[in-house]
């Protein structure tokens, strides 16, 4: 497996030069250090090390241009600076092997994400697996802006020089733990349009050291670190100058990576990052022949500030790239959104929403031209490529000092806008109302007047989003919540709500086409996000058949909600004629996209995932009889479901439990009783397993009775497999002698078992019913043994399973105790009785109602009178009627054509006797004294009663 390369030690490249622009900057820091700091040299060191790496970053020839991820002022500054420049040669931070989709992005709505997804993995634990890997972009990010002028300028060429996706998990430290547990931290649910993909995002500006970040949100009065970067970076570096800006984010960046614990996981990782986007950048300048000049490196300002030997165009050289591993990468764009944003990169919730709205004000305000994708949706073409470049400075022209204007310069406290901020208070009293609260005109004043009073005490003239978001909630929101929003999640939807993305058809994997393709007779916006509902009448439109294929298999594959029956089912030999169903492919359009991944149709997928949960190391018989089922019921045919059918048959015989009988008990019945009325002949495959299965099982049963872990409900299942495919396996060849002596062999010493067993017994003709209901009232008058008798009672109903001719005695039983045990014996036995029955058989209680049904009277005034069958006295034998002469003497001559026929086909010419003078000591008298016992049960059958 691949690891993080190793490094050479990393040296100090931090010595202060004299004679830059940042000298006086240096010395009022000097003074400043002297007079505050606790240590020796400590805060200096600091603090000069700011300035020193600022410096070095400003001087380098290749431009950088530091961003934070969704900011703003970072999307305005690189809007501006591309118009200015021009440049030729775009470095982006972000995974190199993601370009080929950048083109794709025009095809889309953003928000979107840029995806790489494996699901086969080679070289990584298979724990890890499916691996993924998402980089969202939106149109108030800096990267945006890059890429639309990358992309749609002539001559301009885009390049990709972070990590690959596959390097993201070679250099995650999860390597150095992975045989420790737990080792794989659960994604964040909230995300739901990301899933559990790692997330990449160029310029993750945030302290990584908790007290600093503590002390910025209290002395800056907020309550999130979103806020702070609104109210103290966003805002006034939304009117800086380019090299204002650079500065202020350089500084920024170097803050935040000095005074970062020492995560040593983390800061290697980062600086693995920096060597490698250097080294890649100096081979493409090697191979190109570009000047730097003519070039722009766009990185996060966290990086910008880096301090690695291979840091700059002259850096050192020696860094080794590993080679990726022999995973498989897919790659594809899916839909994101503001919020899922948000809670994969743990930021505020409404923060997203709220810098875009920043962006389009920022846009109004400076009159700056944004770069747009030609073809985007909800975007007009722009006129970037006439745009002429405005006049630089002259090449290795020292920079200024602009970062002592910035930092000694007072905050700028921005006027109130009385008519905005009287906007957003009555659009969110209208909000308020519309989703059920009882706001008027007056909370209007309320959120206008607190939002003032808010942003005074924050030391803040014109109140911000967050500030009139805090006044909203207390105003209107007060202590309850009528409808399904919060006030906080109102003004949130309001400042821009969560804006989900969607990727256009164009941009959707083969087999996401495919399914669009082929649901299209439906005449549906299956692209659209929401519900969308279809009614299939099969009958009238028999080309909808195909349809409902579709449907059921991504019913299979996708998630609950993508693809709901409302009506219909698909089962085993059934098929519906008419369905409804409720679509919300559009809001599953993530779930849909990552099918691509795996295959090029629906089919496919489906046969590949079967195939997995077959051949899985710890497959059961009973999955991969679910796979035999689907495979049949999706797929059709009987090559891929004679497979699967092998494949059980296999694991049927290297399984060591009982575990999964109840499962394989079902799914076997159903499948037989398919290809019973669906075939001429039963396959081969599940004539084996039936043969295979009942040795099996007789092998396995006294174990299965005398095994604690082995519950009665498997023993039953177990069992009901031997008694009702015992036939179609004794005809395949199998012996019942097996089963009588595994039945004999089975000693349990549980109460419910031992039921079970003497319900087997009675199966097989060892034990007799009148035995049996010896045994039951031998249990009642045992008092030692009463209080376990809900045990035995469990144990017959779970028999009715494999033996259910023994209905009517459980219901015996159980109305026995009912009538025998006192009160004070049956109170405190019968919510065990209640509880066991429910837990342990409830599927099997509505036979042993349906006998009581059949066997209790109908009317409750019959009750009295009624007595039970098994308290009924047996009838007495029937008296055999005496006569004078015997009847067959007087029957026999008066209808003797029956007898003449007989006689002569037994070869008897003798004729008949004179019935006055019988002769005793004929034939027929000498035979039936010999053989008196024909002649009395023939008597008996005739007489009449």
């Amino acid at each position: 497996m691949a690891r993080v390369p190793r490094r050479r030690p990393r040296g100090d490249r931090e010595a202060v030069v004299t004679g830059t622009p940042f000298t006086a900057l240096r010395g009022r820091l000097h003074e400043a250090a002297a007079e505050f700091a606790d240590g020796p040299d400590a805060l200096e060191g600091i603090l000069l090390g700011l300035v020193d790496d600022v410096d070095r970053a400003v001087a380098e020839p290749l431009e950088i241009f530091p961003v934070c991820h969704h900011s703003p002022a970072s999307a305005l500054a690189m809007a501006r600076r591309l118009r200015e420049k021009q440049p030729k040669v775009v470095y982006l931070e972000l995974c190199e092997d993601m370009t080929p989709l950048l083109t794709e992005l025009r095809n889309c709505r953003l928000p979107v994400a840029v995806q790489a997804f494996a699901s086969d993995i080679d070289g990584f634990p298979a724990d890890w697996a499916p691996l993924s890997v998402v980089a969202p972009i939106t149109e108030a990010s800096a990267e945006y802006q890059a890429i639309a002028y990358a992309l749609d300028t002539p001559g301009v060429e885009l390049v990709l020089v972070d990590r690959s996706s596959d390097h993201v998990f070679q250099w995650d430290p999860r390597h150095e733990r992975a045989d420790e547990p737990d080792a794989r931290e659960e994604g964040d649910t909230g995300a739901a349009l990301h899933g559990e993909a790692v997330g990449v995002e160029i310029g993750d500006l945030r302290p990584r050291f908790a007290e600093l970040e503590e002390h910025l949100l209290r002395h800056g009065k907020v309550r999130h670190w979103s806020e702070w970067w609104h109210q103290y970076v966003e805002i006034p570096l939304g009117d800086s100058d380019h090299d204002t800006y650079r500065q202020v984010m350089f500084l920024i960046g170097s803050l935040f990576r000095r005074l970062a614990p020492g995560d040593g996981d983390r800061v290697r990782v980062d600086e693995d990052r920096e060597r490698h986007m250097w080294t890649r950048m100096r081979a493409h300048l090697a191979a190109t022949g570009t000047d730097p000049a003519d070039c722009l490196y766009v990185c996060g300002a966290f990086h910008a500030a880096s301090r690695v030997e291979e840091f700059g165009v002259h850096g050192a050289d020696g860094f080794e790239i590993t080679p990726r591993t022999a995973t498989t990468w897919q790659y594809g764009l899916i839909p994101s959104s503001n919020a899922a944003i948000e809670a994969q990169f743990g930021l505020a919730s409404g923060s997203v929403s709220i810098a875009a709205t920043q962006w389009t004000k920022n846009l109004k305000r400076t009159r700056v031209k944004p770069y747009r994708l030609d073809g985007q949706a909800g975007t007009e073409r722009t006129g970037a490529k006439a745009v002429a470049p405005t006049a630089l400075p002259a090449a290795g022209a020292p920079a200024e000092d602009r970062l002592s204007g910035f930092l000694q310069k007072p905050p700028v406290l921005d006027a109130l806008d009385e008519t905005e901020l009287l906007g957003w208070s009555v659009d969110i009293v209208r909000a308020a109302r519309r989703g059920g609260y009882l706001a008027s005109t007056a909370d209007a004043i309320a959120v206008f007047e607190t939002s003032i009073l808010l942003a005074g005490m924050r030391d803040r003239a014109k109140p911000t989003p967050y500030d009139f978001q805090d006044a909203a909630v207390t105003c209107i929101e007060k202590d309850s919540v009528p409808g399904r929003r919060d006030v906080r999640r109102l003004v949130e939807n309001m400042m821009g709500g969560d804006r989900i993305g969607q990727v256009g058809y164009e941009a959707l994997p083969p087999l996401a086409r495919d399914v669009h393709d082929r649901l299209a007779p439906l005449e549906l916006n299956l692209q659209q996000r929401g519900v969308r509902r279809a009614l299939l009448d099969m009958t009238s439109r028999p080309e909808l058949r195909a349809c409902s294929d579709v449907l059921w298999m991504l019913r299979r594959l996708m998630p609950p909600g993508a693809a709901r029956p409302v009506m219909g089912e698909r089962r085993l030999g059934e098929r519906s004629i008419q369905e409804s169903w409720d679509l919300a492919l559009g809001t599953h359009q993530r779930a849909l996209i990552e099918l691509g991944y795996e295959g090029v149709s629906l089919e496919q997928v489906l046969e590949q995932r079967l195939r997995r949960t077959a051949y899985g190391p710890r497959a059961t018989t009973a999955e991969v009889l679910a796979a035999v089922e689907d495979a049949t019921l999706y797929l059709g045919g009987r090559r891929l479901a004679e497979e699967l059918g092998a494949r059980a048959l296999d694991v049927l015989a290297g399984e060591r439990t009982v575990d999964g009988a109840p499962e394989v008990l079902r799914r076997v019945r159903g499948l037989l009783a398919y290809y019973r009325t669906s075939e001429p002949v039963l396959p081969p495959w599940i004539e084996s397993f039936v043969r295979t299965g009942y040795a099996h099982y007789c092998t396995l049963l006294p174990t299965a009775f005398r095994d604690e872990d082995a519950t009665v409900g498997q023993v039953a299942a177990m069992l009901g497999f031997l008694f009702s495919m015992e036939g179609l396996a004794l005809s395949l060849g199998c012996d019942r002698t097996q089963l009588e002596l595994a039945v004999a062999q089975a000693h349990p010493r549980d109460p419910a078992k031992t039921a079970l067993l003497w319900a087997a017994q009675v199966h097989l003709g060892t034990l007799s019913r009148g035995e049996l209901r010896a045994r039951c009232d031998g249990l009642l008058a045992n008092p030692l043994v009463v209080p376990s008798y809900p045990r035995y009672l469990s144990g017959f109903v779970h028999a009715l399973e494999p033996v259910p001719g023994l209905a009517d005695v459980v219901v015996e039983a159980v109305s026995n105790a009912f009538g025998r045990l006192p009160d004070a014996v049956l109170l405190p036995w019968l919510p065990a009785l209640i509880t066991t029955l429910r837990s342990n058989a409830a599927e099997l209680a509505p036979l042993l109602i349906r006998e009581a049904g059949r066997i209790f009277p109908a009317r409750l005034a019959a009750l009295d009178t009624w007595v039970p069958p098994w308290h009924r006295q047996p009838a007495a034998p029937p008296v055999l009627p005496t006569a004078a002469a015997p009847r067959g003497a007087v029957l026999l001559p008066a209808h003797p054509a029956t007898c003449d026929a007989l006689a002569e086909l037994l070869g008897c010419p003798q004729g008949w006797t004179a019935t006055d003078a019988p002769d005793p000591a004929g034939p027929g008298a000498a035979l039936l004294a010999a053989h008196p016992a024909t002649a009395e049960a023939l008597a008996a059958v005739l007489t009449v009663r």
